[in-house]
């Protein structure tokens, strides 16, 4: 994937430099010259290169990373790969901010091929810095489809579905060696959720269990059983975090156009871009993520004696509540900001600066930040420690899904509420922003959040965190897996965080 989306970031860039694949400059705006089908195919290749590299590398760099950190033991509360995840997402939005600032500053001042040039020699140098340190990383061989492995226990299930399944579990098929490559670190225990799902390790009495490996859509081990239990488990989790996305997904359309009718100067020759006001959401995370890593989790290890903390499923419930904040407080600023246009007559002006300062937008971009410190990097967590050893990509990539999907979901119910609130009463106007009840949008998607909160409170309390056997360390050293035990310490602690 890193070759794709270094041809796009190239591609892009020459667009930008090359007079032959872009439109000639038109300083009068009028009678502008269009850019011709060949150009557009070549700006629309390079964004879908792009897009088709940075879809491919983010799952598989979080993953790879964390895997750096040694083994996984989660459940024993000796992994640190909580406080990786935090550094992180830190690394994340500091790239974002220099992106909003340095590079934007380049393009606006300096030019479009500068400006798109930057980020292509920066993904130059890092490949490079990536091939040259690859000698020294972990890595850790792919081990077939793990998507394959869940359509067998599906399909096993399904043809076994008459079979009776064994009240008790050990009598399940079990195959140690079979399972090393996917468990490299603990094999899954058997649960006793989803039962019927157990049909597909059941041994009939026409199958002969040998040393050879058994046809894999008729019987499966226990241990791919429980893989596809773990993913079940976890999606209603993963589905909670959608709409949050969606809850924010105006702080870069509707805040803009906020932020257009009200005064946005710093100084008076200097003012502040609509679009840089994600700048404040920015640095606010930046911020609290350094504050969660070095005073929140020291003081709250204290009350909970939690290696973290708290749980990621208590750090993404916390997120929640104050994602719900910043939007019943994005409503309140605006019913104050067209109380000021109606105050100096400006509501049937679409065009007039309302005398408000932009910095009233500020808190919610705040709340909004502080709500991903816990939420975001929370569902992250989560979906990397929950899921089976041999399927973390996948759950990272999930992570990036949820984003997608939430952002569609609020395009999808913006477009609803334009809909039916109907023409002369209508809460998003296309207009005049000030003859909108824009706050009322945001009561519905708050609204919205509740019952997301509720559901989601139902799904964590109910959730049972993965059952994991551990390598003993003498084995571990070894490379055998042949004597794996249950660590009792380990899911003494998943029951305790489970209650």
């Amino acid at each position: 994937m890193l070759p794709l989306l270094l041809q796009g970031l190239v591609s892009i860039t020459l667009s930008a430099v090359l007079p032959s694949l872009r439109p000639p400059p038109c300083p009068t705006q009028q009678n502008c010259q269009e850019a011709s089908t060949f150009q557009l195919w070549i700006l629309y290749i390079s964004l879908l290169l792009t897009s088709l590299g940075t879809g491919g590398i983010r799952p598989c760099v979080v993953t790879f990373a964390a895997d750096q950190f040694g083994s996984d033991k989660v459940i024993t509360g000796r992994s640190k790969k909580w406080n990786f995840f935090n550094w992180y997402y830190f690394s994340m939005g500091l790239a974002t901010l220099t992106a909003l600032t340095v590079v934007v500053y380049v393009q606006e001042n300096v030019g479009w091929g500068w400006g798109l040039g930057i980020p292509t020699i920066a993904m130059i140098v890092s490949i490079i810095a990536f091939v040259i340190g690859s000698p020294l990383y972990k890595k850790i061989e792919p081990r077939g489809s793990p998507l394959i492995r869940l359509a067998q226990v599906i399909v096993a299930a399904f043809k076994k579905r008459k079979e009776t399944a064994p009240e008790n579990p050990k009598l399940l098929y079990q195959n140690k060696e079979l399972d090393a490559a996917i468990s490299l670190h603990g094999r899954l225990v058997h649960t006793d959720q989803y039962k019927c799902l157990d049909k597909a390790a059941v041994v009939a009495e026409s199958e002969s269990v040998s040393s050879d490996p058994p046809n894999l859509w008729r019987l499966v081990t226990v241990h791919r059983v429980e893989e596809l239990k773990t993913i079940i488990r976890m999606l209603p989790i993963w589905a909670a975090g959608i709409l949050l996305v969606t809850s924010s997904s105006h702080l870069h359309s509707f805040v803009i156009q906020q932020a257009r009718t009200m005064d946005r100067h710093l100084s008076k020759s200097f003012e502040i871009p609509p679009a840089s006001l994600s700048i404040f959401g920015i640095l606010t995370t930046l911020s609290g993520l350094v504050l969660y890593e070095r005073l929140f989790i020291p003081l709250a290890r204290r009350f909970t004696g939690h290696p973290s903390g708290v749980t990621c499923l208590q750090r993404m419930g916390i997120g929640f509540v104050i994602n719900i904040v910043a939007t019943i407080v994005s409503s309140f600023i605006e019913i104050k900001r067209k109380s000021v246009a109606a105050h100096h007559n400006l509501l049937d002006d679409p065009k007039a600066i309302v005398p408000i300062s932009l910095f009233w937008l500020v808190p919610q971009f705040c709340l909004h930040g502080i709500a991903e410190v816990f939420m975001s990097v929370g569902h992250l967590e989560f979906l990397y420690d929950q899921s089976p050893e041999s399927m973390r990509s996948t759950a990272a990539a999930l992570y990036w899904t949820a984003i997608s999907m939430g952002n569609y979901i609020g395009t999808l119910l913006v477009s609803l509420v334009h809909k039916y609130t109907g023409e002369n009463s209508n809460w998003l106007p296309d207009r005049n922003l000030n003859r909108g009840k824009l706050e009322y949008y945001y009561w519905l998607v708050s609204g919205i959040q509740v019952l997301n909160l509720i559901y989601y409170i139902i799904c964590a309390y109910l959730y049972t965190y993965k059952p994991l056997e551990e390598v003993k360390e003498e084995e571990e050293e070894d490379g055998e897996f042949n004597g794996k035990k249950i660590s009792e310490k380990g899911v003494e602690l998943a029951r305790n965080e489970t209650a």
